[in-house]
Formats: structure tokens, sequence, C-alpha cells
């Protein structure tokens, strides 16, 4: 899949493209100063001091200093030194992750290369890849890694691995670029930092440095996209304060409480401390920052740069893609694909007619396309009036190889055929050919000549006696991918409306080919009688649209409750680009504004990158979904059952040291056991435009939080009645707790990766530390009999039957996805919480 295709030219490279002349210091400086250094990915910060500023951030460390010190003030010396040493492995993890989170970036930086060979001063000398700025010659051996972007401008038989920006292990041919160039180059002259040079010497001119490379924007991307607040964050803020209000006002209740009983002010301190810290939820931003930051570099390998956090999660959401014809779901180049002479002549006379009449400075792509097929030229230009869209035909004054002079007409069939000297039935016979070849989805113009007498101006349109000379027939071929991304789209539930400046007739040819509409696409005109809000529900095409019909047709989908996506590449797109909830743009031929307008752009211009998009945007969601209630299912009973049993009277169940031990198993269960990839099938998306569970939710999740909460209060309480101690009371509740942890983990991810397994297996293994006696001894448990675990394992198993309500509404809201045909009129609508 090419990263580039006739991708612009820096202006700072197109002097001294010819010739291969090196920089000289002074210019080189002054361009570093203006360019800034060739730093790709920026500089990994000390590992070891990074992970420490990170967990200063986390309370878990401070909490276990400030309870350590009073434990060691009220003469416990035992539970202070278990707390202090309870940091380590707090601190490692948070070191494991923290390394986990840069792994990716570090990944990045080992495939730039760290030297270059420069021509600099009229010497090649070896200079440090940062010293580089645009304009630089460079010089590649095989197996180098390539230190920036540039052009091609000698070398052969070269061969590139693209793999660490594409993904895909066939090797690229490369060659170099011919001059002149003008102000663009195909990718075939393009090599890309952080791509390798497998075979060949090639010299390179340095085009973009630093984070204007594709690589560097990736790697920026990827490090600054999760930074900007969505909307799905402003839902999780909203969750997390009233967690947090709930849990201060939980903690000041338990205090009061413990003082009233008779308990120290120590105690009461270390008590609401202890559930403090418990049901502080500091999990939640930090599983939405990590998952977000890998949505974000998993798209940009899709060849989808993601230029603001929204988008991550937003596109998952998009159940309409409002889609450009040109360029998007065709090639965007046109091409003649039929000549049609009048009766008693052949194609190619029409075609030499045809060229002979077009100016040599004419950049039409009409012109571009006859010219591309025409071997020769029936006659010499003599001037002619040119082509306006208030005239829509062009007129052209030709002398002819017999040196007689004829004028030729050409353009819009309506135009040509009003200045032909016809007979009605002559002239409804070349319209309806006119009317059929566009039916297929062709362009069509027409020709007509007449022979003029000897000193004729070429500024001199006759107004009449023309005869048709034919008609010729251009086309916009699709894409070759374009029919199976749209069925892609269409199977994940989003309804694709085509929007088009074309003739409805050739719009209807580009849609069936498409498959759109189930082959029967409904197609709109603006001004035909009915607005752009109008039965919307029905639409497949608009066709003769403006951009003012663009922004209208989104504003109208958006408040019928669509998350709309829509595609753009030109200056006109912008206001639909900036209206849509997901704007993307063109990364090859779009323009800069449009670029910048848009939240995600493409960088090879194609609607299948948009369906992986789309996918890795949803599986996201649902990743996300899933550690949230995960989240919830273990911090209502953890917490509830925390702060209620005191606050009855009874004796504290969780310690400290077991706060920890807990947080030490949900942490690293949340954050990573939920990262699954992309799945195709997942044809449904989210519902609501930006709840966070579906509807029914919070209700599930309310009553399994309830029955654990009892689950776990219940094997307390059975183990303070058959007149065991504290320790072991606390053992029998731990193990429930934990057996319904894992649990959890099981039913939300069905053990489908292996972190999920090891993760399930671990917080097994946990459990096992309560059977071990020196474990026990620490962690203020008891070993648990036969006879105890024959009262765990019921109630753990009540807990996660009470789960089930909740896990089959996250399954079915999963499964659900109408079909793109029957599901329109209410589809994207459904309430959420």
């Amino acid at each position: 899949m090419p990263l580039v295709t006739a991708r612009s030219i820096p202006e700072a490279v197109l002097v001294g493209l010819a010739g291969e002349t090196g920089l000289g210091s002074a210019d080189a400086e002054s361009r570093l100063r203006r360019h800034g250094a060739n730093d790709i990915v920026a500089d990994v910060p000390h590992r070891t001091w990074q992970a420490l500023r990170d967990a200063a951030r986390d309370p878990m460390p401070w909490f276990l200093l400030v309870t350590s010190g009073l434990f060691w003030i009220i003469g416990d010396r035992l539970e202070a030194a278990i707390l202090l040493l309870a940091i380590v492995p707090l601190l490692g993890m948070d070191a494991w992750l923290h390394r986990r989170t840069l792994a990716s970036t570090q990944g990045l930086a080992s495939r730039l290369a760290a030297h270059a060979t420069v021509l600099r001063d009229g010497r090649w000398q070896q200079l440090p890849a940062r010293a580089l700025v645009p304009g630089d010659l460079v010089e590649l051996t095989d197996g180098a890694w390539c230190p920036a972007d540039g052009l091609v401008m000698s070398g052969a038989d070269l061969q590139v691995d693209e793999s660490s920006l594409t993904g895909e292990s066939l090797p690229v041919r490369k060659r170099p670029l011919p001059l002149p160039a003008g102000d663009r180059a195909a990718t075939e002259h393009w090599l890309l930092a952080g791509t390798r040079l497998l075979s060949g010497t090639a010299r390179m001119r340095v085009a973009c440095t630093g984070t204007a490379t594709r690589y560097g924007e990736i790697v920026e991307l990827a490090r600054t996209g999760p930074k900007s607040r969505t909307p799905l964050q402003r839902s999780v803020t909203r969750l997390v304060a009233m967690m947090v209000l709930a849990a201060t006002v939980l903690c000041l209740a338990l205090a009061a409480v413990r003082l009233a009983q008779g308990h120290g002010p120590v105690d009461a301190l270390l008590s609401a401390l202890t559930l403090a810290i418990a049901a502080l939820p500091e999990e939640f931003p930090v599983v939405l920052s990590v998952f977000l930051g890998v949505g974000v570099f998993r798209l940009a390998r899709r060849q989808a740069l993601v230029r603001r956090a929204v988008a991550v999660e937003a596109i998952g959401r998009v159940d309409v893609l409002c889609s450009d014809k040109t360029g998007t779901l065709t090639e965007g180049q046109l091409r003649l694909v039929g000549s049609h002479p009048a009766d008693g002549a052949d194609p190619a006379g029409l075609l030499a007619l045809v060229a002979a009449s077009i100016r040599a400075d004419s950049i039409d792509a009409l012109d571009r396309a006859v010219l591309a097929a025409t071997a020769g030229r029936a006659g010499e230009r003599l001037g002619g009036v040119p082509f306006t869209e208030a005239r829509r035909r062009e007129f052209a004054l030709l002398r002819l190889p017999d040196g007689g002079l004829a004028g030729v007409l050409k353009g819009a069939p309506e135009q040509v055929f009003a200045h032909c000297t016809l007979d009605p039935a002559t002239q409804a016979r070349w319209l309806a050919r006119v009317a059929d070849l566009a039916s297929q989805g062709q362009k069509v113009i027409a020709c007509a000549q007449r022979p003029l007498p000897p000193g004729s101006e070429p500024t001199e349109e006759p107004t009449h006696g023309f005869l048709p000379a034919g008609l010729l027939a251009f086309a916009d071929p699709l894409r070759a991918d374009a029919r199976d991304a749209v069925q892609a789209c269409q199977t994940q539930g989003i309804r694709v409306v085509m929007v088009t400046g074309d003739h409805p007739d050739t719009a209807r040819a580009i849609a069936l080919a498409l498959g759109l509409g189930g082959g029967d696409p409904a197609i709109r005109v603006p001004g035909d009688g009915a607005g752009a809000a109008d039965d919307l529900a029905a639409v497949d095409v608009v066709a003769r649209a403006t951009p003012r019909d663009k922004l209208d047709l989104v504003r109208a989908l958006q408040a019928r409750g669509h998350t709309v996506a829509v595609t753009g590449d030109g200056v006109n797109d912008v206001p639909a680009l900036e209206a849509a909830d997901i704007g993307i743009a063109m990364g090859e031929r779009g323009t800069r504004p449009a670029r910048e307008v848009a939240a995600i752009v493409l960088l090879d211009d194609a609607l299948a990158t948009l369906a992986g998009a789309v996918a890795e945007g949803r599986q996201l969601f649902r990743n996300l979904q899933l550690a949230f209630v995960y989240l919830l299912l273990v911090h209502m009973p953890f917490v509830a059952s925390a702060a209620l049993l005191p606050l009855l009277g009874q004796p504290l169940l969780f310690l400290p040291i077991h706060v920890v031990w807990l947080e030490l198993v949900i942490h690293p269960t949340a954050l990573l056991a939920f990262q699954q990839a992309a799945d195709l099938r997942h044809r449904a998306p989210p519902r609501g435009r930006h709840a966070l569970f579906p509807t029914g939710t919070v209700p599930r999740l309310l009553l399994a939080g309830t029955v654990a909460t009892a689950a776990v209060a219940v094997a307390y309480q059975a183990g303070l009645a058959a007149g065991a101690e504290v320790p072991a009371a606390r053992s029998l509740a731990l193990a429930v707790l934990l057996l319904m942890m894992a649990g959890y983990l099981t039913a939300l991810t069905r053990l489908r990766t292996r972190v999920a397994r090891g993760l399930a297996l671990a917080t097994l293994a946990s459990i096992v530390l309560l059977q071990v006696p020196a474990a026990s001894a620490v962690l203020m448990t008891r070993p648990l009999s036969p006879g105890q675990w024959l009262l765990i394992l019921p109630l753990a198993g009540v807990g996660l039957l009470a789960a089930l309500p909740l896990l089959h509404g996250l399954a079915v809201a999963r499964r659900l996805a109408p079909t793109p045909r029957t599901a329109r009129p209410g589809y994207g609508r459904e309430d959420a919480c």
C-alpha cells in the first residue's frame, strides 16, 4: 500500500534539484534554524527517573508511607515494615508499565539512522542524522536505514523495505526522479524515514525532516493524540467525580463511626485512609489514557493519521459515511473509454479531429485523455474561442491537411447540437445515444465541424451550419478496492452516501457498480423539489451537489441522531469536514485546508483504509467498555464491604496490606487484559452518540455489585459466626472476592489472549497465598480448611451468576447489527445511559 503518490516537493528542495551538489555549512546552518533538527522520534527520558516521577503521581505509594508511619507511631513495627516493603512491588509494577508505555516509541527510534553520509562543503562526510536539513544530498548503501524523507536522485536496481510504515513485507522498487520534475513526485521516487534500503546505492535529496516526515508524523500523533479531551473523557470524568464524592462521604462516616465505637483517632484515621485508597477510582483515567494512546497508534498503522483524539472514539460510532466520488471511490483520473463517430467515419479520424482542436497549453483533463489516446492530428489549430462555464463549448479554427479551413465545435452535447443543422428525428437519435452512454456512468462530449471560407477569423464562431462528427465518452474508473470497501462499510452497519457533482445518470451507474442501495440506489438532486433533509433514510446518492448541499446533508443526518463521517480533499469540502462528527481528508491529493480541519487523514486515499479504521475504533470502545465494567464489578464489592461492615459495628474487613494486594491484581488486569485486536466482524456501532454503556447496563451493574457485596459479607460473617478469628474470616471474604475477580475477567475476555489467560491465572494464584502459612502470617489471614472451601465456592458462584444479565446485555449490544437497508430509519438513535 503506497504511502505517497504525486507528493508535493517542498520549496526548499526545488532549488538545486538538478545536479548533485551539496549544501554549504552556512546554508545548512540557516536551514537548521528555520526547519529545526531532524528529531523524528524525541529522546526518551531516563527510564528510572521517569518511572519514579510517574510513581510520585500515584497516591498509593504515599498512602503506604503515611500508613506505615502511623503504624510505627502506635508501636506496630511489623505492620509498618510490611507496608514499606509493599512499596517495592508497587514501584516495580509502575516501572514495568512505564517501560511498556515507552516500548513502541523506543521501537520506532530503533528503525532510524543515527548517522548519515552527507555532501557538505563539497566533500562527503559522516554527520549525525539529526543535523540533516531539507536540501541535503545523502548517500545510502544497501542495508542502511533512511534518515529522512527525500527524493531519489540517482541509483539503479533499488529495493526498499517499507514494512515499518505499511506492515507489508514485500520489497518496494524505487527509481531516480526524472528532471525536470515539476513540483510533485510519485511514490517510486520517494525514500521515507524509517525504511531500509535492501539493494543498490542511492543518492537522496532530503525533502522533509523531523515531524514533517511520514514516520515522524505517526510518532508525533501517537505521542500527543490522547491529550485532547473527548466526550468519552468527559463521561469518565463525571463517573470518577461521582465515585470520589461517594468515597469521601463513606470515609468520613467510617471515621466518625469508629470514633463513636470507642476506637482511637489513629484507628479512625487508618480506617478512613484504607477505605479511601480502596475507593479511589484512579484506574479509570489511567485506563482511558492508555487505551486512547494505543488506539491512535493502531489507526496510524492502518494508514489513518489521527489529528484529534476525539476521532479515536468517534470513528467507531460512525453509522453514515458521506463520501466523495472522485478520488475516493474512483481513481480520480478521466480516461477515454469510447469514440463514437458519425455514420461513415472512423473512430481514429474523430480522435484526430478533436486532438487537432486542442490548445497546446491545455491542462483540461478531457483534453489530456484525448491526447493520450491519439496517434496524430487532423490539421493545425489557428486559434479559437475558449470554453467557459457559461458557454459549455469550445470553438477552434483548423487548417486541414489539404489547405482548407474548418471550424470544430466540442463540448456539452446539448450545446453542440444546438449549433448543428439537424432535423428533429436525427437530433433525437444523437441525444438518445448521449443518454445511453451517460447511463453507463460515462462523461460524454460531442464534436461537430463545418467548412469555413478562406480568411475566416478564429475569434468569429459560427452560430449554425455544423454537422455532428461524433461523441467521445470518458470515465473515471472505480478504484480496484472501492466495491469491497463499500461492502465492508455496509457489513459494519455503515450506510454509505455518495455525494457527487455528476449528472444523475452518471451517478446512478457508479452507485450500481459499487452496490449502493442493494442494487436499487435512491438518488437525490438538490433543488428538484425536495429539501436535503427530506427522506434521508432512503438516500444513497446526492447528485449535482454543491458544497452547501453537502453541508446541509451532514447537518440533517446529525439532526436525526446519526454519527456522520465525511470524506473530502478540496477547499470546497472544508465546511462539511468541520461540521461532521469525523472529517476525513485525503492525504495524497487533499489540500492543506482540508487536512487541517479534518480529524483523520487517510495516507492512501482508500476507502478500504476507513473500513479498517472503523473496526479499530469500535474495538477500542469495546475494550474500554469491558475494562470499565471489570473495574466497576470489582470496586463495588471491594469498597462496599470495606465500608459497610465496619459501619455496622463489625471489625475492619480489609487492612492496608490487603488493599495493596488487591490493587496489585486490579491495576495490571484493567490495563492489559482488555487490549484485544480489531475484529471486522463487529458489525454494530456502539449505541448512543457518547454514552459509556448501552441501555440497561447501570441496573445490571448495581444488581451484580449488590449480590457480590452480599457474597463477600456473608463469607466474612460466616467466619465470625463459626467462632473463627478475624484473620480467618478475612480469608473467606478475600477468597470469595478474588474468585469473583477471576470469573469476571474470564467472562469479559473469554480468555482470547495470552495476556488475559496469564492474568486470570495470576489472580487465581494469588488465592494460593492464603494457604501458605508464612504468607498468611504476613497478610494477616489464615489458611482455609476444606469445609471453608465448600462455603466460598458456592458464594463466589452466586456472585458470578448475578453478573450474567450484565454480561448478556453487553454481548447482545455487541451482536446487534441491523442490515444497512432495513435499519436506516431509526438506526443510531437508541437511548443509552
